[in-house]
């Protein structure tokens, strides 16, 4: 039997559509490829993209989605389902417990192909949650609970959510999101300082957000408290990295002293120009930005949400916050741009656990490892 595996992955978008779960699909790629994976993407198609396209080495297949949400459900798992049939993967990973996981589950009956899925998020905005509210939410998550081969879970929230709807523990896999540690390196203090005079940061403390702005992430609370930062620290500048619906009410509500700057293709100069990384989200499955700022060497204040609380050690690498307590925020933010040296004991502690526990090599190899337990069985490619 050959080593070489065929995974099929479906995603809601990909690129040029990028969030944390698309970042994640094109890091992950280059490795589990060179380790004797062959990919193939199935997303859906929006309005000026093609219909196939090669992106990173990887076949991306965009399907069509009219009608109104329901409808574009079925439509969307009707048209992958050919699409399957011809690449004939080994195993199909999708990525979160809407539709993408309903084709998976699909192709699981018609073909009798494996399937896993990774919950993307918990919460009252998770995945789960989103899936209640569906018309047969109740029968679709049964379904994908016995149906399915796998969950993976990026957080110990999502894991008991799963547990809680009735996935047995076999079938829950904890692989976090991966980051790249070299990529995300601190730089030397004179790197640094040129740095930020050419971002057009000032001598003073600079707090970075980078991400989607969107409601769940509460930035319209970050930017309220702003004032009350700028009282203790005047001159603290709060950077917001990014694009997302929120975007407009943030640029009108913005005050002295936040910047808000448009979506970039290569975040790490803000990570690396910045004194602290701030994640005030109220719901999270594992951010990408929370893993890139620990791996920049940043020290973080983030909610107590998703997978923020099995990464930061609290008062280690960082603070945690209850979501529903802007003053404890506000005093995390302020303690710790009072700190300098706590800051840079956190942001190496940061550090080095991404190097240890979260880098890309080290997921690729765990989800290849869960790929062939699934489809081979644990003892054919031991």
């Amino acid at each position: 039997m050959s080593n070489c595996l065929r995974v099929a992955m479906i995603i809601q978008s990909y690129y040029p559509r990028v969030g944390g779960a698309e970042r994640q699909i094109a890091s992950l790629a280059p490795l589990l490829q060179r380790d004797g994976v062959e990919l193939q993407v199935l997303t859906r198609r929006y309005p000026g993209l093609s219909r196939f396209e090669m992106i990173g080495g990887v076949p991306v297949h965009r399907l069509p989605v009219p009608g109104p949400k329901p409808a574009a459900a079925l439509v969307f798992t009707l048209a992958a389902l050919p699409v399957l049939r011809r690449f004939s993967p080994h195993l199909v990973h999708a990525h979160e417990l809407l539709s993408p996981a309903s084709t998976a589950l699909a192709a699981r009956r018609m073909f009798g192909t494996p399937a896993v899925a990774k919950v993307l998020r918990s919460g009252s905005l998770g995945d789960l949650a989103k899936l209640r509210k569906r018309p047969m939410g109740a029968r679709r998550i049964q379904a994908l609970v016995t149906g399915l081969d796998a969950f993976i879970t990026i957080s110990r929230e999502i894991e008991a959510e799963l547990a809680a709807a009735g996935a047995p523990a076999e079938k829950l896999v904890f692989i976090p999101n991966g980051v790249d540690s070299r990529r995300f390196a601190p730089l030397a203090e004179p790197e640094r300082q040129a740095l930020r005079r050419s971002l057009g940061i000032d001598g003073g403390p600079a707090v970075l957000f980078t991400g989607r702005m969107s409601a769940e992430k509460r930035l319209d609370q970050l930017v309220r408290l702003w004032p009350q930062v700028r009282q203790a620290h005047p001159q603290a500048t709060l950077l917001l990295v990014g694009e997302g619906e929120q975007r407009p009410e943030l640029e009108q509500a913005g005050g002295k002293g936040v910047r808000l700057i448009p979506p970039v293709d290569d975040v790490a100069p803000y990570l690396q120009a910045a004194d602290l990384f701030v994640l005030p989200s109220a719901t999270e499955g594992l951010s990408n930005a929370l893993l890139e700022a620990m791996a920049a060497g940043l020290a973080v204040v983030a909610t107590s949400v998703g997978g923020a609380s099995d990464v930061i050690e609290q008062g280690v690498s960082g603070r945690l916050v209850p979501p529903d307590r802007p003053d404890l925020l506000l005093e995390a933010i302020n303690g710790l741009l009072a700190g300098p040296e706590l800051r840079r004991r956190f942001g190496q502690a940061g550090r080095e656990r991404m190097i240890s526990e979260y880098s890309l090599p080290s997921v690729a190899g765990r989800l290849k490892e869960l790929y062939e337990r699934i489809y081979f069985g644990s003892d054919i490619l031991a």
